[in-house]
């Protein structure tokens, strides 16, 4: 049974998501004068990059976070990008914002050397584990976030 479940909706993802969609789209079937063929050079190389690019950038529309009786999990998209921490191994945390400059998806911080996942916006949690690691999770409703870890790590470690 989870505890805590959030999930941000990354829209500006979204409607790059569907640009590049709609450009690569417009450049297959503008690639030849015939009618658009699988096999055919040019249009199964804009497929299969095509192809390429959407799976990427479905990858990171979604952001899902969420606490159970053991891990706190970090998902985007469909799961092929996640992470789970193990709830009594995290020593802290609290709400903070991001810089601009930390940007969005998967990211390493080297000062202060962090990893940070964010789908949007600037606001998210980070997370202080007992070894000194730390980590920073994006999302839209930082202190809600925030009460639940120090809710679940608090009781678990009575």
């Amino acid at each position: 049974m989870n505890s805590y479940k959030h999930t941000q909706i990354g829209y500006l993802m979204l409607v790059v998501t569907l640009i590049v969609l709609a450009l690569f789209v417009w450049t297959y079937i503008t690639a030849s004068g015939e009618t658009p063929s699988i096999n055919s050079g040019p249009n199964f190389a804009i497929s299969a990059i095509m192809g390429l690019i959407i799976f990427i950038l479905v990858s990171f529309t979604t952001l899902t976070t969420s606490i159970d009786q053991n891990y706190l999990r970090i998902r985007f998209g469909y799961g092929i990008f996640s992470k789970k921490f193990v709830l009594n191994q995290i020593a802290s945390a609290k709400a903070v914002k991001n810089h601009w400059y930390y940007g969005w998806g998967i990211r390493l911080c080297l000062k202060p050397y962090m990893w940070i996942f964010n789908i949007s916006g600037f606001d998210a949690v980070e997370i202080t584990m007992k070894n000194g690691k730390i980590y920073r999770m994006g999302t839209d409703a930082p202190r809600e976030l925030e009460t639940a870890i120090q809710k679940v790590t608090n009781s678990s470690s009575i």
